[in-house]
């Protein structure tokens, strides 16, 4: 099965900015965002997982401005001012996974997190945490992800905690917040 893509971040795509209290206070380019002096912004994570309970993982692909080549949750994302969080993860699951995904549940509504990468770059958001649940298999963008897998959760846990080197600090936090348990 062939898939084109279309580009994920369009020139003119916009972040919502947040106030240090989480409120909208503007917005910004998302390709000015990720920097050494990010804003704090508004995005979002979302863990998909297989009908049978399987966690999907990607390694994020090299060409991404933050964490290239770590593993991570299922996808991110930033939605667009104006725009609902879970139209955004549906809008994204395509965009970046080619995939379908239903039964969408907020599960870390306050997720926050504030990290700096080994070339200088920083992540500053507030990034409320999804599951949802896959229809069919990933068909994956290049340009985001790398390689993917499935795993069971526990040994997905396993994994982030004994080597959190290998994975996203956002990840290794909501780890630590008990996203693979969290129901």
């Amino acid at each position: 099965m062939s898939q084109t893509f279309t580009s994920v971040t369009s020139v003119d795509e916009a972040v919502v900015l947040l106030n240090d209290d989480g409120t909208p206070c503007g917005q910004a380019p998302k390709a000015t965002v990720h920097t050494q002096a990010t804003p704090l912004h508004l995005a979002f994570s979302c863990h998909v997982f297989s009908p049978e309970g399987r966690v999907l993982l990607t390694r994020r692909a090299l060409l991404k401005t933050t964490w290239p080549g770590v593993w991570t949750n299922s996808f991110c994302g930033h939605p667009m001012p104006g725009e609902e969080l879970r139209d955004a993860v549906h809008r994204r699951a395509l965009a970046e996974l080619g995939l379908e995904i239903t039964d969408i549940r907020l599960v870390l509504p306050d997720f926050r997190y504030r990290a700096v990468d080994a070339s200088g770059i920083v992540e500053n958001e507030v990034c409320p945490v999804f599951r949802a649940v896959a229809v069919g298999e990933p068909v994956p963008n290049p340009d985001e992800v790398l390689q993917w897998d499935w795993a069971e959760p526990s040994d997905a846990a396993t994994a982030v905690a004994a080597t959190p080197f290998v994975f996203s600090p956002w990840l290794v936090l909501q780890n630590q917040a008990g996203i693979f348990t969290a129901g």
